[in-house]
């Protein structure tokens, strides 16, 4: 079959989910770009995609016209402006689907719930319900953090391959926010090796004198997320550790749960 023919009749094929082919496509390209850091050409699509160079330019140029995907001067093409308006309104989403969730680990330790998200290289904190205690943490919803000297950063990097970890730091530096804080990339390797054995993070005062905070990475969701508590280190203490870190984990696959659900329930 020509392959004039082939496009006429692509748009309108049905995907095997029952959705539409081409939509399917053109979200798995712009997946594929961001997982590629971004910005590639057609050909490194087509090889990561297994779509012919036609279908991938076709869908190219419908995403470059509509403001999500820009065309290079060097003719690769790079995500457009346009995503960023989407991806700040899905993140402050996820931060109101997961306060009940956080709101569930307050009643179970006590202490301050956070979720937070891997933005480029910052960590920024989507969502947080507070602890009653009256002395208790506060992070603003929306502050935005180096990874190497938090919870939640290490517990989002664990499963980042090394190279991709050195890169990271260089591009950031790693600032002592505290006599404490992890300063050299060996060393934040070691703490995500630890990481890994552990099931869970610790940011014992790396990034505030006083404060410790326990987090994990919620596993398969749609954007790497992480959520912790944080408290002061006198009730943070390792004792409180075994308790918490079960809770930790098990509201972590519930809210995984339900955002594979939500993503379900959108379905036609």
């Amino acid at each position: 079959m020509p392959t004039s023919s082939a496009s006429t009749t692509d748009a309108a094929k049905p995907a095997a989910s029952g959705g539409v082919q081409s939509l399917e496509r053109a979200f798995d390209l712009l997946e594929r770009m961001a997982d590629a850091g971004g910005e590639v050409g057609l050909s490194e699509l087509s090889a990561s995609s297994g779509l012919p160079l036609p279908t991938i330019h076709r869908l190219m140029r419908t995403l470059v016209a509509c403001g999500y995907v820009r065309q290079q001067p060097n003719r690769r093409y790079a995500l457009g402006p346009r995503l960023i308006r989407l991806g700040e309104s899905a993140a402050r989403l996820l931060g109101t689907w997961a306060r009940p969730y956080l709101a569930r680990l307050v009643e179970e330790t006590g202490e301050t719930a956070n979720m937070a998200l891997l933005d480029g290289d910052e960590i920024v904190y989507v969502a947080q319900v507070p602890s009653k205690h009256s002395m208790r943490m506060f992070t603003e919803v929306g502050r935005r953090v180096l990874p190497h000297s938090t919870g939640v950063g290490k517990a989002l990097l664990a499963h980042t391959p090394p190279e991709e970890v050195r890169a990271l730091l260089a591009r950031t530096g790693m600032p002592a926010a505290t006599e404490k804080t992890i300063t050299t990339p060996e060393g934040f390797l070691d703490a995500l090796v630890a990481v890994r054995e552990a099931g869970y993070a610790v940011d014992d005062n790396e990034q505030e004198m006083g404060v410790r905070c326990l987090a994990v990475s919620v596993p398969d969701s749609p954007t790497a997320a992480a959520i912790s508590i944080s408290g002061p280190a006198g009730r943070v203490t390792e004792a409180a550790t075994e308790k918490i870190v079960p809770i930790l984990q098990e509201v972590a696959r519930d809210l995984s749960a339900a955002l594979a659900n939500t993503a379900g329930n959108g379905q036609g």
